[in-house]
């Protein structure tokens, strides 16, 4: 049996895209294993589906000063140790990395035991984690057209992002009876990100006496991060997460409001939703979000309002105004090439698995 091993954590991001390829892979006849880290997100989003999961020390590579720094690296070292003993123990064909630190020591210790590896890369520019780990895969998946100038041109493949299929299965009424909702006022669905979007939840609830006169509110906001003074607000539901109900959710939505990591952003487009992004500012981030909105702004397909130029007013406006044009947005999203990245990654991972 041909045998693969996933790898990916951090954030939800860094996880969903693989869960997306698992049907076609048992489809193929592939055995799988993911390693993550100790207690990541992904240990529990991969147990769940069954799959043998293998927990590794983890640090993270900073960019700045952090007391943190001077321990991470023995982690990692530590990570890349355990990770060579078990792909030693697997015997993996190909190994396919989303990317996040803990695929670091793994797509190293891959490499060093000639195991071919692909490695995706979502943002429009490479994060530190993959720019690590180009020099080690044999190929480099990535999201948009414009990050293969960025990438190794024998390396390259444009794929897209995985999509889970059930996210297109979703079912509008079953949304809007698991929220209370009723059929005959709209839906604006507002999602913080796996890990809670503080800016974007703060903004929405000053606004949402004025949003209720006109939405239903589905607010995603992240662990920890509900409003217990909100909870019985008629017309506002709030959660920490959100898996199972989740495509009926997305189905009943008339409108998002999103952050814009890129395998949040191409979910939505993949559904035809028109939206709203609020990417993290540069001063949080390293730009990648601000980069991947704009990118969608210039296809037609969102509308971007950075933190810094957030008012009530600017965000009920920008609200209102992307609700009155949401059928160009959902047009413009429903006439782009569609890449089957699903099966573009599968027919890659094959492809190596044969190599080797």
């Amino acid at each position: 049996m041909k045998k693969i091993v996933l790898t990916g954590g951090g954030t939800a991001g860094h996880v969903t895209p693989n869960i997306a390829l698992l049907p076609r892979l048992k489809e193929m006849g592939y055995e799988i294993s993911y390693i993550g880290s100790y207690n990541g997100i992904e240990k529990q989003l991969i147990e769940e589906q069954g799959i043998p999961y293998y927990g590794i020390s983890s640090g993270k590579l900073r960019r700045y000063f952090d007391i943190k720094n001077l321990s991470d690296p023995f982690r990692v070292l530590k990570g890349c140790n355990e990770a060579w003993k078990l792909l030693r123990k697997i015997r993996p064909d190909a190994v396919f990395s989303k990317g996040g630190f803990v695929s670091v020591p793994v797509v190293l210790s891959a490499h060093r035991l000639h195991i071919p590896v692909a490695i995706h890369e979502s943002d429009m520019t490479p994060g530190l984690a993959n720019r690590i780990c180009i020099p080690s895969a044999t190929k480099v998946c990535c999201n948009f057209p414009e990050t293969l100038e960025n990438l190794p041109a024998g390396k390259a493949v444009l794929t897209g992002t995985p999509i889970r299929s059930e996210l297109l299965e979703g079912d509008a009424a079953a949304g809007r009876q698991f929220c209370g909702f009723s059929s005959d006022k709209p839906v604006l669905m507002v999602i913080g990100g796996s890990l809670g979007a503080v800016a974007v939840n703060n903004s929405i609830r000053k606004i949402l006496p004025e949003l209720l006169k006109t939405f239903q509110v589905v607010h995603l906001c992240g662990k920890g991060k509900t409003d217990d003074s909100l909870a019985g607000c008629a017309g506002y539901v709030q959660f920490e997460y959100i898996e199972r109900e989740l495509p009926d959710l997305f189905a009943m939505a008339d409108a998002v409001v999103s952050r814009a990591g890129a395998n949040a952003i191409c979910e939505i487009a993949a559904l035809h939703k028109p939206n709203l992004l609020i990417p993290l500012s540069a001063a949080a981030s390293r730009g990648d979000q601000i980069l991947n909105a704009r990118s969608f702004e210039k296809q037609g397909f969102s509308m971007v309002l950075e933190e810094e130029q957030i008012t009530d007013q600017v965000l009920l406006d920008t609200i209102g105004k992307l609700y009155q044009n949401r059928e160009k947005f959902a047009k413009a999203m429903e006439n782009s090439a569609q890449l089957d990245s699903v099966g573009v990654i599968t027919s890659l991972i094959e492809e190596l698995s044969e190599k080797k």
